[in-house]
């Protein structure tokens, strides 16, 4: 079941990870790199083919979040990708971003990473409350970059992540 049909999260934003489609990790190499993060992680509704993962679902109660993390290769990540190369000759990047940003022209795969708040009992789920913690996000999607050797991308503020 996805997290958007789960009536006790709701959805906030999502971010990218693009790799080349020959890095696309298996679903035990998934379940064991979230293994070692910790009880904290909880690895759901695995769906995965003979080529690799197609779909996930991560929890991390402790920090009132969820992923639903979902694969996509093709055009659609090659057209995201001539986008995303005009939007960055717009943005002066130096180092380390300058080099990811290059390698993101031979990607053809992605994981969108759709990130859910848990709703707490009692309380709301409103702008300004501080339960949901990007912690949780944050290792989700270095651990997925480093799995597929990919760039993790806010498309939202154009941040390398």
């Amino acid at each position: 079941m996805s997290l958007f049909e789960d009536t006790t999260f709701q959805y906030r934003d999502t971010f990218f990870v693009l790799f080349d489609k020959d890095n696309r990790p298996t679903a035990d190499r998934l379940r064991k790199a979230f293994a070692k993060l910790g009880s904290r992680y909880e690895v759901l509704n695995v769906c995965e083919t003979p080529e690799g993962i197609e779909s996930l679902t991560i929890k991390s109660p402790y920090d009132f979040s969820a992923m639903d993390i979902v694969y996509v290769e093709g055009e659609e990540v090659t057209g995201q990708i001539k986008d995303l190369m005009e939007e960055f000759r717009a943005i002066t990047l130096i180092g380390d971003e300058a080099q990811k940003i290059q390698q993101l022209k031979s990607c053809d795969a992605r994981f969108d990473i759709f990130h859910f708040e848990q709703s707490v009992p009692g309380g709301g789920m409103g702008e300004d409350d501080d339960q949901l913690d990007p912690g949780g996000l944050l290792l989700v999607i270095d651990k997925l970059s480093e799995l597929s050797n990919g760039t993790g991308l806010d498309p939202q503020s154009m941040s390398i992540l």
